[in-house]
């Protein structure tokens, strides 16, 4: 079953921390064993759904990141992408 557009709309409103959170209690409840088969599977699909956002969420933040180049005084003196070489 897709999530439907209000799901998806509540996802992307989670913060990253909110959105590890539940994915975690997710994790410890199927890990424990006690949901029964169908809810398993809601919980898994929401579980996935959650990963994805922190995934998505990290990769942004990375973008932002960028290396700051200091000059002999130690003061920044420029900036580059993070992954710049």
């Amino acid at each position: 079953m897709e999530p439907d557009t209000t799901d998806t709309d509540r996802l992307a409103a989670l913060s990253f921390e909110d959105a590890l959170r539940e994915l975690e209690a997710i994790v410890r409840k199927l890990e424990s064993g006690d949901a029964p088969l169908e809810e398993s599977i809601t919980l898994y699909t929401r579980g996935e759904a959650l990963r994805a956002q922190c995934t998505r969420r990290l990769a942004d933040a990375e973008a932002k990141i960028q290396k700051l180049t200091l000059n002999q005084a130690g003061d920044v003196s420029g900036a580059q992408p993070f992954d710049a070489g």
